[in-house]
């Protein structure tokens, strides 16, 4: 199949996701993870629908946009960010989906300041509680959305979460549930119900994440096919 060919699949799935959860499939934005895919590949997912490509390495990210590999859609930054590699995303990221910790979105705000600009960001939440993934506790997520709001250069859009590897099917539909809940409460109490995303589900399991309430999925294995490791 085709990069084309693997979307129009996607995008079904997706649609039967939706109605599901009482949605449509339009309420839904479809991220292309294209970590390791060329320029070429990220061109043809562009013009068969995606609505925005999403990167996890600043040095593949930088290279990339030295090649217009992203024109026509919007870039979303969805891997972990080191603070020493901020000013390099910032400013050619539409969205940084991973802001994940205090020091980071302050440095985020420090370059965004220095741009004279407005950086839009999730804030991204470690659902599973697991010591190896960088977030923010599920309890601290409220007080990071406050201190966030206090920023004059960084516009929060709303959240992200990687949960868990899945040992079983539909494993993580009680993250992807837990996650809605905290979305919501933040939205409501903070927010006023401005916030527009929570960014949750990938190629194995996006169609549960929508279920459960996400209207922003990243998806890269489903759309470009196994990514090969040993280059």
């Amino acid at each position: 199949m085709t990069i084309t060919e693997h979307i129009a699949a996607v995008r079904r799935e997706m649609a039967e996701a939706a109605r599901e959860s009482g949605r449509s499939e339009r309420d839904i934005f479809l991220v292309g993870a294209s970590k390791m895919n060329d320029a070429a590949a990220c061109q043809e997912a562009i013009a068969a629908g995606v609505d925005a490509l999403g990167e996890n390495r600043v040095q593949e990210m930088t290279a990339k946009l030295a090649q217009n590999a992203y024109d026509g859609a919007p870039l979303h930054f969805i891997g972990h960010l080191q603070r020493n590699k901020v000013r390099q995303v910032v400013g050619k990221a539409a969205l940084i989906q991973s802001i994940g910790s205090e020091a980071l979105l302050r440095e985020v705000e420090k370059e965004a300041a220095r741009q004279q600009l407005v950086q839009d960001i999730l804030l991204e939440v470690n659902i599973g509680g697991e010591e190896a993934k960088s977030g923010f506790a599920p309890e601290e997520t409220e007080a990071a959305a406050v201190l966030a709001r206090e920023l004059p250069h960084v516009r929060v859009r709303g959240l992200m979460t990687i949960p868990p590897v899945e040992t079983v099917p539909h494993g993580n539909l009680v993250y992807f549930e837990k996650m809605h809940r905290l979305y919501v409460d933040i939205n409501g109490k903070i927010y006023d119900n401005e916030l527009e995303y929570i960014s949750m589900g990938m190629s194995g399991d996006f169609a549960d994440a929508i279920r459960a309430g996400s209207n922003m999925v990243r998806v890269g294995t489903a759309i470009f096919g196994a990514r090969d490791y040993t280059k």
